[in-house]
């Protein structure tokens, strides 16, 4: 019999206990709780809530008028801020919360938050740290997978009749032999090129600067890599300097036959370009997970069976979310305690 898919569930009282026998943690009186500034969406999932009240008190613009003078006053003396998921932190946000030191955000990928301004303003920055790396890499080769064995493509020929009515299916291409250049070798990308070696890939890469310790061949510049490459896997941060990394100058070099394989973020690629190379087949295909103005995706796409499409999910699994809470706290905590941040990012390298 098959196990029954569960949904994320938040066992506070578990978690709790978990964290007072690991740091010490004695509850304190609730006059006594540390003040925590909440910034998220709508779509919060209320045990997190509860479990963050358990601990902490917390200051939601989403439950309380900002023009109140109670809010007010709290809200411009608030010192740590907890980021849910790619709600917007800019300049105007630091602005109305003034003594904000700290961010402490829920996502791995982090162009949703004005780094320069927090970096120019002194504001620490955590994020979740590797609880996504696994999960973004699998999604990645699976991308990969469904691209180059027409996967997808072979469900719906499949569900359409198109098996019943004799028609050829066409053939996929190996996996195995394929050189695969990694765009950003970061946690997510290394463990990308860890899975592809079991393949039987060979890996390539191309990052701010050289890893010595990394024995994959080094490209200083994007079109070299993809002149070398079968396969080109984005995996980078969004910044100034990767902006359509991904150009028309990129797919040329990477082939008729390449793939593009974007797991980072919409803007790593010239969507437009893209679009044009793929329905003039002047690459051999795509596997895209986020787009450039998510959630409208190009119709041009919808068409095409050597193109996968995906909602911007590779990070989000039932664990991930389950394992967000513990970091989040730790964090707080770490913060509050005047300790190291468990999972602060250097902003210096951004």
């Amino acid at each position: 019999m098959c196990k029954m898919q569960r949904t994320p569930k938040l066992n506070c009282e578990a978690l709790l206990c978990k964290m007072a026998s690991s740091d010490g943690y004695q509850e304190p009186a609730p006059a006594e709780l540390p003040l925590v500034l909440l910034h998220r969406s709508l779509t919060f999932p209320v045990q997190f809530l509860d479990l963050l009240r358990s601990r902490y008190r917390i200051l939601d613009p989403n439950e309380e008028s900002d023009s109140d003078p109670n809010f007010l006053a709290l809200s411009r003396s608030i010192r740590i801020l907890v980021c849910w998921g790619l709600f917007p932190l800019n300049s105007q946000t630091f602005d109305r919360y003034p003594s904000v030191e700290c961010v402490v955000a829920t996502s791995a990928g982090l162009d949703h938050i004005d780094l320069a301004e927090c970096r120019r303003r002194g504001i620490r920055v955590s994020n979740g740290a590797d609880i996504f790396s696994d999960d973004v890499a699998d999604y990645a080769v699976g991308l990969l997978l469904d691209v180059l064995r027409r996967v997808s493509y072979g469900d719906r020929f499949v569900r359409g009749g198109s098996w019943t009515g004799k028609q050829e299916f066409p053939l996929g291409s190996k996996v195995g032999g394929k050189r695969v250049g990694i765009v950003g070798l970061g946690n997510i990308g290394l463990r990308i090129g860890k899975r592809l070696e079991g393949f039987g890939c060979i890996i390539g890469y191309n990052s701010r600067k050289p890893k010595p310790e990394i024995q994959y061949p080094y490209f200083s510049n994007i079109l070299e890599l993809a002149q070398w490459s079968d396969i080109l896997i984005l995996s980078c941060s969004s910044t100034t300097e990767t902006f359509h990394i991904v150009d028309k100058n990129a797919m040329t070099a990477l082939g008729r036959e390449g793939i593009i394989i974007n797991i980072g973020r919409g803007s790593l690629i010239d969507e437009k370009e893209l679009c044009g190379f793929l329905v003039r087949g002047e690459i051999g295909g795509a596997g895209l997970d986020v787009f450039e103005n998510e959630p409208y995706v190009p119709r041009e796409l919808f068409d095409l069976n050597n193109v996968v499409l995906s909602p911007h999910k590779a990070a989000i699994t039932t664990e991930a979310i389950e394992a967000i809470p513990e970091i989040v706290m730790k964090n707080i905590d770490a913060f509050f305690s005047n300790k190291p941040l468990l999972s602060e990012v250097d902003l210096d390298d951004k």
